[in-house]
């Protein structure tokens, strides 16, 4: 007898950008029992970063009506209950499901289903029509689409092609022979032991090639995930890795910044055949400061140029640029002095009162100065003397970094508070690493975006 089967027809509409950093801004749902709707659910989502340009003209979507939606994990519950055994279905599966799948990675949360894409299964079902995209598609087969390109429309619209799908399909062939399963499940068996053998946990993972030289080195928060991305891609340099890929092994820290910190400086170390991108410094922008004719001490944003001393790292320039508009409200700064307008005469800020007249000459220059030198003293370690404790490996560990003069020195492991208290016990326990640019723009970037569970700043005198 056919098994009844539960469905969630469901569309994304994403950010855009880099693979595998997009961002969801908005999602609907329908659950399907093979007869009608049993439930649905449909919401804008804050994603906490840059709508593409490109994707707001298509989907009409921006920042603006996202401000005050809500976020991936306030909606995730729900998303996890609607979805409760159901085989996803989507207009192209493997999109949806990889973008829905790497948000609840970024939450800790194992997120598998079985999968079903309407583009495949029209192929099959509806072969030699012009056009397989969801708006042709639908419009050559007579089914309303309104709100196209928004994901209550798109969703309803491929529920409705996946109803008619499911009539053609009388013998229920096609359907389970479509169901996608865990991805894994596809791969060769030497790169599903490798993903078996691989912890759900935050580290640095190597790969080897036959002779057991390092072919790739990489971090993530969860390593079994990351490797089934790197195994299940098939873009031209996962392809590569694959066929050469005989083993791999891992080391977990626990923190995602003691991973960062050791994937940047052992892949310098050991210049791994497809780690090219990562060889060169991974920042190339930082904001220097410079004082004017007047005295005023001014910021700006300035290409990297390792003869100067950076206040800030970034890793582009509209990064560095969110930062400083971020700077300059926080800390009531003229925006004529920290670069963002360009002008001979008062700033945008002076007009709407948020800037007390630096830019025009009426603020007294050791008032703003102060401000800035607020600013310097949170925000950079240049002289820091501090530790920066975060998760560790296991619940009753700790990670410990250790900034000593402005200077990264080394990390470690700890259980007891008192082995960070005796400074003999923290030098054993630190292991040593190497204090270049990349290291302090990794630290610096991540202590501004994430928090950790605590910083201790330690006397002047350095504790060893």
């Amino acid at each position: 007898m056919y098994r009844i089967r539960v469905y969630a027809i469901l569309d994304i509409e994403t950010t855009g950008g880099k693979y595998n950093e997009e961002g969801i801004t908005e999602i609907a749902i329908y659950r399907f029992d093979g007869q009608r709707i049993v439930d649905q659910f449909s919401s804008l989502v804050n994603p906490e970063r840059k709508i593409q340009p490109f994707v707001v003209n298509l989907t009409g979507i921006n920042t603006e009506m996202l401000r005050n939606a809500p976020k991936f994990y306030e909606v995730a519950k729900r998303i996890i209950e609607i979805t409760e055994d159901c085989i996803l279905v989507a207009h192209n599966a493997q999109f949806d499901n990889r973008i829905l799948t790497t948000e609840f990675d970024r939450l800790g949360y194992p997120f598998e289903k079985e999968t079903l894409c309407t583009v495949e299964l029209s192929k099959k079902l509806l072969p030699d029509l012009p056009s397989y995209s969801l708006g042709k598609l639908v419009r050559s087969l007579g089914i309303p689409l309104s709100d196209r390109h928004r994901a209550q429309g798109d969703a309803k619209a491929t529920l409705t092609l996946f109803k008619m799908l499911l009539a053609k399909d009388t013998s229920k062939e096609i359907i389970t022979k479509h169901v996608r399963k865990d991805p894994k499940r596809q791969l060769e068996p030497k790169l599903l032991d490798m993903i078996a053998a691989a912890p759900s946990t935050t580290g640095v993972y190597y790969m080897h090639n036959a002779e057991g030289d390092i072919i790739y080195i990489g971090k993530s928060r969860n390593i079994k995930k990351r490797l089934t991305q790197h195994f299940t891609n098939d873009n031209r340099k996962s392809k590569k890795i694959q066929l050469e890929v005989t083993s791999v092994s891992f080391e977990e820290t626990g923190s995602d910044l003691i991973a960062q910190l050791k994937e940047s400086e052992e892949i310098k170390h050991n210049k791994p055949l497809f780690n090219r991108a990562l060889r060169k410094s991974i920042y190339s922008y930082q904001l220097g400061m410079s004082i004017d004719e007047k005295g005023y001490r001014q910021l700006k944003i300035e290409k990297a140029d390792s003869r100067k001393q950076p206040i800030l790292t970034f890793t582009n320039y509209q990064q560095a640029k969110a930062a400083v508009y971020r700077i300059t409200e926080e800390y009531q700064l003229c925006q004529k002095l920290t670069g963002l307008h360009k002008t001979q005469h008062s700033c945008f800020s002076y007009g709407i009162k948020e800037c007390q007249g630096a830019c025009i000459g009426e603020e007294a220059v050791e008032a703003y100065n102060a401000r800035v030198h607020t600013f310097l003293e949170k925000n950079s370690y240049k002289n820091s003397h501090m530790l920066v404790i975060d998760k560790g490996r296991d619940v009753d560990e700790r990670s410990v970094i250790l900034i000593e003069n402005g200077n990264y020195k080394g990390f470690g492991f700890y259980n007891l508070n008192y082995q960070i208290n005796n400074p003999e016990i923290l030098r054993s326990i630190i292991s040593p690493m190497k204090n270049d640019r990349d290291a302090q723009h990794i630290i610096q970037s991540y202590l501004r975006k994430y928090k950790v569970l605590k910083i201790v700043n330690l006397p002047k005198e350095p504790a060893i």
